[in-house]
């Protein structure tokens, strides 16, 4: 299993199989933000709207089993010039098939590393109250939770579920 930054100009074939990672995890109901699975030109879009920023403004990882892409993270500095040192984890997922492997913790991992050599010193976070094995990951790798919106997040109709904010504040970790 291996980390891998992702450049500006990601190639077509980690184009397409993050499409179909992200697809995939959201018809199965993941917290990614989507309701249906996103087109391959909408991750083209995030992708050439991360690679847009500085640097140290974002930051994309990949993991890769065997060259497979097993899954994915970001996070991205707050461009409100009072929140600057900050940034907020936007994405982290882990393909099902590599779920309970250490996917995620290693991308977690590398994701803290990186926002810290960035000089950020707050990384927040926010995830869907139901997901449990978010809440565990993050609290275990030094994360609290500062905050929940109640019945904030409509996956879909008729079904509400909480907002949870949770912070990481990177000026004391060693």
């Amino acid at each position: 299993m291996k980390v891998e930054s992702v450049g500006h100009a990601p190639d077509p074939a980690t184009v397409r199989a993050l499409t179909r990672l992200v697809g995939d995890l959201v018809s199965a109901d993941a917290a990614l933000g989507w309701t249906s699975p996103p087109a391959q030109d909408e991750i083209e879009a995030l992708l050439a709207e991360l690679a847009g920023l500085a640097p140290d403004d974002a930051y994309l990882l990949l993991a890769r089993v065997d060259g497979e892409v097993a899954g994915f993270g970001y996070w991205r500095r707050y461009s409100r010039p009072t929140h600057r040192p900050h940034a907020d984890l936007e994405k982290l997922a882990v393909a099902a098939e590599f779920s309970g492997r250490g996917v995620g913790r290693l991308l977690l991992r590398a994701l803290i590393e990186r926002a810290r050599a960035a000089g950020i010193e707050q990384l927040t976070l926010d995830f869907r109250g139901d997901n449990a094995a978010a809440e565990r990951l993050y609290l275990s790798a030094g994360f609290r939770e500062y905050g929940r919106l109640p019945d904030f997040v409509a996956p879909d109709a008729g079904r509400r579920l909480d907002k949870v904010f949770h912070v990481l504040d990177l000026r004391h970790l060693k």
